[in-house]
């Protein structure tokens, strides 16, 4: 096992916790096992164009363009639990 660190913002680290306790687990173990399941996921499928979606992200278009990227860590907050 290697060790790193990362840094989470308030409403993650929040509904981590929360599931930690309820759980039982620590937040690192819940860390792992989301890590795990997503690499394997993605390990055992085929890859499509449609996984390209990252290209050309970096420019903002249309109305509310960016909004995304000023509140992924609440989407993402909200998308575990």
């Amino acid at each position: 096992m290697k060790r790193t660190q990362i840094q989470l913002e308030e409403p993650v680290w929040e509904v981590l916790r929360a599931r930690s306790f309820q759980e039982r687990r620590s937040i690192a173990e819940i860390i792992r096992e989301m890590v795990r399941t997503q690499v394997s996921a993605k390990r055992n499928r085929k890859l499509r164009l449609e996984d390209f979606t990252f290209i050309g992200s970096g420019r903002s278009r249309g109305k509310g363009a960016g909004s995304i990227a000023e509140r992924h860590d609440e989407e993402f907050a909200d998308s575990i639990v």
